[in-house]
């Protein structure tokens, strides 16, 4: 049986060192292609990060899956598969905002068994194994509960896609009166990390990809969060608030 704790370390090992390589490389991020539209860029560095953890990974453990988002693509035989966002907040990256940052989870057919987000622009590791909380920096996390919808804040994402992000709007338009405010950081698994460790209430997005959050949700959800799948990606909020605000998306959704 594999010991949950000893691919704890790995992960920690590869996040760790594919954040100081894209530390090394702000402002060199090499070549920009665009991926799915003209506004989602894809750089030498992110491909340079997916690079190191993936080599890092199958030297580690050759037989286990791989999924990234740059391309690697894996099936393993050990019943395991390492999820991986080498670089979270690309755009952020590129203009030199300090959002941005390294996800890696390991996945049974439970789930994400662990996951690690590292920020390498504050320094901070926030990390969990399932069943054993989440932390950060050694630090236990918990999600705000209760929370009211109306002094909730809630962060959020949207798509590249034109038409999605039309519709996003749209829901914007109709949820906004009800929260406390929305917040829009720019890398889904530190919007996770943020409701694990109590900086925002919630966090909602419906088009994301599962790299995007593999390793913060099992975050927050060891943080006490409860994470529900949502269009293509999901909402996790304190449990005296998940109901509400998920009545609320429905309704803003009926009218986009």
């Amino acid at each position: 049986m594999t010991n949950p704790d000893a691919l704890l370390a790995l992960a920690v090992e590869v996040a760790t060192r594919a954040g100081d390589e894209l530390l090394a490389r702000r402002g060199q991020a090499g070549a920009v292609r665009a991926k799915t539209s003209a506004t989602d860029p894809v750089s030498d560095a992110d491909e340079a990060s997916e690079r190191l953890i993936v080599d890092t990974l199958l030297a580690a453990r050759p037989d286990d899956g791989l999924l990234g988002e740059e391309g690697a693509d894996r099936t393993g035989t050990t019943g395991l598969r390492w999820v991986v966002d080498p670089l979270d907040g690309t755009v952020n990256y590129l203009y030199g905002l300090p959002a941005w940052a390294v996800s890696v989870a390991c996945e049974d057919d439970a789930g994400a068994l662990v996951g690690v987000v590292c920020d390498p622009t504050s320094g901070e590791l926030f990390t969990a194994v399932r069943g054993g909380g989440a932390w950060c920096d050694g630090r236990p996390l918990t999600v705000n509960d209760p929370v009211t919808l109306e002094q909730a804040l809630i962060a959020t994402g949207f798509a590249y896609d034109v038409e999605q992000r039309a519709r996003q709007a749209t829901i914007v338009a109709g949820l906004l009166p009800k929260v406390r405010d929305l917040r829009r950081i720019g890398a889904a698994a530190l919007d996770l990390c943020a409701v694990a460790a109590g900086r925002v209430d919630a966090y909602y997005e419906d088009t994301t990809s599962r790299w995007d959050w593999a390793a913060g949700a099992l975050i927050a959800a060891e943080a006490g969060a409860v994470v529900s799948p949502l269009g293509d990606g999901l909402t996790a909020a304190g449990p005296a608030l998940h109901t509400a605000l998920r009545a609320a998306l429905d309704e803003a959704a009926a009218g986009a």
